[in-house]
């Protein structure tokens, strides 16, 4: 055979090999490597957006850490102004029932200062009439004298 037909036939058969392979198999496997691509491109932006969410989400925890610890010290401080208020109303209760106590205590010894000076106002009336008694060396009556011996324990 000739060289120049066996190169033809070698040229028809490489151009017939290049058409079947870029028909048969060149097409799908450009397909898959292009659906491969798509979804590895995909995937890396569902990472991209999922990144991104998780800062955001990281943003807001922080954010709502920091309102939680601020509303917790708002609460603290609200308490102890709360605290500090019922102890300065119990010592105002107190100081009020201590005075009370006290008034009571001055009534109730002024009362008794008042029986007991009575009490003197008399004996002092029953000694002058003894003393008047022995003075005169006669009774005097307690009952005829009633407004003279009143006028005399007042004095006293």
């Amino acid at each position: 055979m000739n060289i120049t037909v066996t190169l033809f036939a070698q040229m028809l058969a490489f151009g017939l090999l290049i058409w079947f392979v870029n028909k048969v198999m060149w097409g799908p496997l450009s397909g898959l490597m292009e659906a491969r691509q798509k979804r590895i491109a995909d995937g890396l932006a569902a990472a991209e957006k999922g990144k991104h969410e998780q800062e955001l989400a990281e943003k807001r925890a922080t954010e709502l850490l920091k309102e939680a610890k601020d509303q917790a010290q708002e609460i603290v401080a609200q308490g102890q102004k709360r605290a500090s208020e019922i102890v300065e109303e119990a010592k105002d209760t107190a100081r009020a029932e201590s005075e009370r106590i006290i008034a009571a205590a001055n009534a109730e010894l002024e009362r008794e200062v008042n029986q007991a000076k009575e009490a003197l106002r008399t004996q002092v009336a029953a000694i002058a009439v003894a003393g008047a008694e022995k003075i005169l060396k006669r009774e005097i009556d307690a009952k005829a004298h009633e407004d003279l011996l009143n006028d005399l324990a007042a004095r006293i």
